[in-house]
């Protein structure tokens, strides 16, 4: 109960002051990769039961002669990079914590055809929301390999307190600041998960 109040409380909160930082994301992002503002994607919930999560849209919707959309690295212009690297693709995902579909603090919500590739320790990750933020984010992020990401995730899982979330959060605030760990090395994006084997 006390997170849920946290989370509504800090989410509620940052929504109403960057509400004028979104309005100039949106504007900036019609110009320069067009519409859609918004990226809306299925991803697996608590229990692993399907929401709709929202971001800033990131990349263009170039394709090739046939029509297929181009790899992410063709797609993810300077602009594109600068929204990630700053975290403002992330902040529609306020609306999520405040509906309860996500909190501010657990493992980050992945891809549903993830979910049958999980070992059952792995799936364990899915037994509190997924979070804006979380454990492996501020240990790694995308610089780690999809092993050690769900390790921390199950050990957040394990270990979650209040105070072990103000800690995150403080410590997302300075990733943030100083954009690191962004993208994989030699990634423009975080490689697929493919599996244990």
């Amino acid at each position: 109960m006390i997170k849920r109040i946290f989370d509504l409380f800090l989410s509620l909160s940052v929504l109403i002051i960057a509400l004028p930082i979104m309005l100039l994301v949106s504007i900036l992002i019609v110009c320069f990769l067009g519409g859609p503002v918004l990226f809306s994607q299925q991803r697996p919930g608590l229990d692993g039961k399907p929401f709709n999560m929202l971001k800033f849209r990131s990349m263009s919707n170039a394709k090739d002669s046939q029509g297929n959309l181009l790899p992410d690295e063709q797609r993810l212009t300077s602009f594109g990079r600068f929204l990630r690297s700053t975290s403002l693709d992330e902040l529609p995902g306020l609306w999520s914590i405040v509906k309860g579909d996500m909190s501010l603090v657990g493992p980050r919500p992945l891809l549903m055809e993830y979910l049958p590739l999980y070992s059952p320790e792995q799936s364990r990750r899915h037994t509190v929301k997924p979070g804006l933020t979380g454990w492996a984010q501020v240990n790694g992020r995308n610089n780690l390999s999809w092993q050690k990401k769900f390790e921390l995730d199950v050990w957040y899982v394990d270990n979650r307190s209040f105070v072990l979330d103000i800690k995150i959060i403080l410590m997302t605030v300075k990733k943030v600041l100083f954009r690191s760990d962004i993208n994989a090395e030699g990634e423009a994006t975080m490689s697929k998960f493919t599996g244990n084997n």
